[in-house]
């Protein structure tokens, strides 16, 4: 681990270094290549110890005052030791989700489904007059459909493009 250790206000001592990257290693462990910037400063009666872990593509940062400084750095490795255990577990369950869902969708391909919904889509339904939702359905000519509120009527209608793929067809509801 590349270690950086900063002192505002404060000489940093060879028993301050050598205990922040002895308290490090509980942080290292979790990665093979990391970095750490650390930067110690005292305010009034206040030590302020405040570390960035660099690992993994990931950051993680911690900033903690006591009125002791080795208190303080305690304070932040703990901190910054849970912070990696819980995003390490929230990989590994997106990992183990991932391939749950990859087996799902292999035994469906085996399984072939019919007569069932799929998969469902969203649309936001504006009011409009059915020739606008004809010019809106023309700007996006990868959509089929294109659902919106009759200003005329004040119902839900559907225009559709039709299977000649030059005319439009609208659906409205009866009642």
């Amino acid at each position: 681990m590349k270690i950086k250790i900063t002192g505002k206000e404060l000489k940093i001592t060879e028993a301050i270094n050598d205990y922040v990257e002895r308290k490090l290693d509980r942080v290292d462990k979790y990665f093979e290549e990391s970095e750490a910037e650390v930067t110690l400063r005292t305010e009034k009666n206040t030590q302020i110890a405040e570390i960035y872990v660099t690992a993994a593509g990931e950051k993680y940062r911690a900033v903690t005052e006591d009125k002791d400084m080795y208190a303080s750095i305690d304070k932040d490795i703990d901190i910054l030791e849970g912070q990696i255990r819980k995003a390490k577990t929230k990989k590994e369950k997106m990992m183990k989700d991932s391939s749950l869902k990859s087996m799902e969708v292999e035994s469906n391909v085996e399984k072939e489904i019919k007569d069932e919904i799929i998969k469902t889509s969203y649309y936001e339904i504006k009011p409009m007059l059915p020739e606008d939702a004809v010019l809106k359905l023309q700007e996006s000519p990868s959509h089929n459909f294109l659902a919106f509120i009759n200003v005329e009527t004040g119902k839900v209608n559907v225009v559709h493009k039709l299977k000649d793929g030059k005319n439009y067809g609208i659906v409205e509801p009866e009642a």
